[in-house]
């Protein structure tokens, strides 16, 4: 089995992350940190969209 010729890192959790050098992944902690934030807001927008669609039907049907 042939490797490339570039070392890795095991914490990067994906081949192409890991083949980058280490001062270009230093951004990506930040930006991961930012995803995870958008992602633990993300699900109070979603529901409050799937209740606002719900009353909004059940008016509807009632009137």
């Amino acid at each position: 089995m042939r490797r490339a010729l570039v070392v890795t890192d095991d914490t990067a959790h994906h081949p192409f992350l890991a083949s980058l050098p280490p001062h270009i992944r230093q951004g990506s902690a930040a930006v991961s940190t930012l995803r995870a934030q958008a992602r633990s807001t993300a699900w109070v927008q979603e529901f409050l969209l799937a209740y606002i669609a719900g009353v909004v039907v059940v008016g509807l049907f009632i009137f």
